[in-house]
């Protein structure tokens, strides 16, 4: 009984895809033949054709959920309620597609004549198969399939086989596939420059309640003034430090003074126009060292400044 419960859980999930676009439904006609073994056969074993009728949906290209009905052909034995769900596989532009189904058969022998002694008037089975379709035109559908029945205990096989004529309702025909156009030649792409970034850094240390600029520093002068000699856009701002010993006041002004003073060595020794250069102090209030040891105020007595540019780089 489980594995029937499973099988109403996939039917329903299928069912859930009617929210898919570009569904469909169908009605047609069904012609089948069952071999069943004698759990369900009414006689010990039954052989025997059915005819009977299918209402489906189609949802989008690769589901179907279809409930049918048949009865036998010239008996009175039994007839076969079905509740299939379908899954197609591949292209449905292909001439023939395969599909696997599953689903629930109920047989009703309430109407036999010869129902062996010790059978339920009802029995239901679990149907799995594999099958192939086409489509005969843009709305008539053609479908052959072999089917085997589970679930039962005793020894036997139940097989069957089932040939589907379906009218859709509401199928759209697949349309034929247009060749692609020549691609046009691709137009010739400029390479974009590569362009790198360029930092340069200044960090003039001086001298306990000093402001002059010390010759050690050269090389890093003539670098900036090298930079702003050749990208002439380029504005500089100096900022001027102290450490902590002397007062607010007195360290300010001397914070300031030792900004003027790399300033000014910019402007007389490399002929830097002082209107691309700031200049401004601030005292003991921004240090970068500890100011409790020697070398943590040598860090922080210092003018810092910082310029960035761009360049095209040259292979």
């Amino acid at each position: 009984m489980k594995s029937v419960y499973s099988v109403i859980g996939i039917l329903m999930i299928l069912a859930s895809g009617a929210a898919v676009a570009a569904d469909s439904w169908y009605l047609g006609g069904t012609l089948g033949y069952y071999d069943l073994d004698s759990e369900h056969a009414v006689t010990d074993d039954y052989q025997g054709s059915q005819a009977g009728l299918q209402i489906g949906k189609q949802f989008g290209d690769n589901m179907a959920l279809e409930l049918g009905h048949g009865v036998n052909i010239g008996h009175d034995d039994f007839d076969v309620t079905s509740l299939t769900g379908l899954l197609w596989m591949g292209s449905e532009a292909a001439s023939w597609r395969p599909y696997a189904l599953i689903g629930i058969n109920q047989y009703n022998f309430d109407d036999a004549s010869n129902l062996v002694a010790g059978h339920a008037d009802k029995s239901i089975q679990i149907v799995a198969g594999l099958g192939l379709g086409t489509m005969v035109n843009d709305n008539v559908q053609f479908r052959a399939d072999i089917r085997s029945i589970l679930g039962h205990d005793e020894d036997g096989e139940d097989v069957g086989m089932q040939l589907s004529l379906n009218h859709m309702f509401g199928k759209k025909s697949v349309p034929a596939p247009v060749a692609a156009p020549e691609p046009a030649p691709a137009p010739v792409v400029q390479e974009e420059p590569e362009v790198r970034t360029i930092t340069i850094r200044l960090n003039v240390e001086f001298e306990f309640d000093k402001d002059t600029v010390l010759a050690i520093y050269g090389d890093q002068l003539e670098a900036i003034a090298a930079a702003m000699s050749t990208y002439e856009d380029i504005e500089l701002v100096l900022e001027g430090h102290t450490d902590s010993r002397g007062s607010d006041d007195y360290n300010a002004d001397l914070s300031d003074r030792r900004a003027k003073a790399v300033k000014a060595k910019l402007a007389v020794d490399y002929g830097i126009a002082t209107s691309r250069i700031s200049a401004i102090g601030y005292g003991e209030s921004r240090p970068i060292d500890s100011n409790d040891t020697d070398d943590g105020r040598a860090r922080n007595r210092r003018v810092v400044g910082e310029m960035s540019f761009s360049e095209v780089v040259v292979d």
